[in-house]
């Protein structure tokens, strides 16, 4: 294809839809040219992208349609069906479809932080270059229990650190190693800790304390984990999709999930920052948080399997996740 012989004899064409985009009152005919420029300049854009794909030229086409695009299907206004339906819908159907993820990085969790747990218990040299035997006396005597102080600000704090986390782990999941690296460093981390209260025979002050928040908490980081490595996974195994089709919707489908886990690391934040460390029998403690935690579960399984079901998959709906270019078969 000649580039500049083809934009000299599309150039008034695209001059056209521009103007009849940026107009502000159409007639019925003008509107009815707006259409069909519209569909002659998204052949023109296909045809310039298969054979001569200059960026400039590209960009100035995909601008142009995205304007014209509004102007014939109006903008899309966001309403409180709009809130019902993601939170309803598109949020559980999102969840629902990374669970057996989610249950594989829990199970991968919960292996390598027994082992760390009872591999600090049993070793006491290894459990004392993890912590001096006085920072250990202090830590298992008072600064574990006074970590949990009930307030505000601890709730506010534990989100905003879990929800940065969690971040990291979808939008860096691709690299299909940073979600791995952070899921054993906090299992390491909280097995060895386990471990150390053990030791000092403080086991139940331990999960006392650690359960009542860390069953949704950590529930989140795993769907975090479970998010990040379902886009690596697509990466590498898209399927019968194009590979760059396929990362776009499952990475707007997991973004969703991205948006889901700051409120449920909100709701996890809450419980710590005051349950937790509150003067609430320990059993009582326990308690909320398995209801908490099943209501997760439920959400998940109720809501999302019917939204599945129904054909959903926590993608933006058509009209908002952007056009797609047909492709010859």
């Amino acid at each position: 294809m000649d580039l500049d012989a083809f934009t000299a004899a599309r150039t008034e064409r695209w001059a056209r839809l521009d103007e009849l985009g940026r107009a502000r009152h159409l007639t019925g005919a003008e509107a009815d040219e707006l259409v069909r420029l519209y569909q002659a300049v998204a052949t023109d854009l296909s045809q310039v992208r298969a054979a001569a794909p200059d960026p400039s030229t590209v960009t100035h086409l995909s601008q142009l349609l995205a304007r014209t695009r509004v102007a014939i299907a109006g903008a899309h206004e966001p309403s409180w069906r709009d809130v019902v339906r993601f939170l309803v819908v598109t949020l559980p159907a999102a969840f629902y479809r990374i669970r057996w993820w989610t249950v594989a990085v829990m199970v991968a969790f919960l292996a390598i932080g027994t082992l760390a747990g009872w591999y600090v218990w049993a070793n006491e040299d290894v459990l004392n270059s993890f912590m001096d035997p006085v920072r250990q006396d202090e830590y298992v005597n008072n600064a574990f229990e006074s970590y949990y102080e009930p307030g505000v600000g601890f709730a506010a704090m534990v989100w905003t650190n879990n929800a940065w986390i969690a971040a990291q782990c979808v939008g860096l999941g691709i690299t299909g190693v940073w979600p791995v690296l952070v899921q054993v460093q906090n299992a390491v981390f909280v097995g060895a800790t386990g471990g150390m209260m053990a030791h000092h025979g403080a086991l139940d002050v331990f999960l006392s304390l650690i359960a009542p928040h860390g069953m949704l908490e950590l529930t989140a980081i795993w769907i975090a984990g479970a998010a990040g490595l379902r886009i690596f996974w697509t990466w590498v195994v898209p399927g019968p999709r194009p590979r760059g089709r396929a990362l776009a919707e499952e990475g707007r489908a997991l973004f969703t999930v991205a948006i889901g886990l700051v409120g449920v690391l909100g709701v996890s934040g809450l419980v710590e920052g005051f349950v937790t460390g509150s003067g609430l029998p320990s059993w009582l403690k326990i308690f909320i948080g398995a209801v908490v935690l099943a209501g997760y579960w439920v959400y998940t399984i109720v809501l999302g399997r019917r939204a599945v079901a129904a054909g959903e998959t926590g993608d933006l709906e058509s009209d908002q996740a952007g056009a797609v270019v047909p492709l010859a078969a």
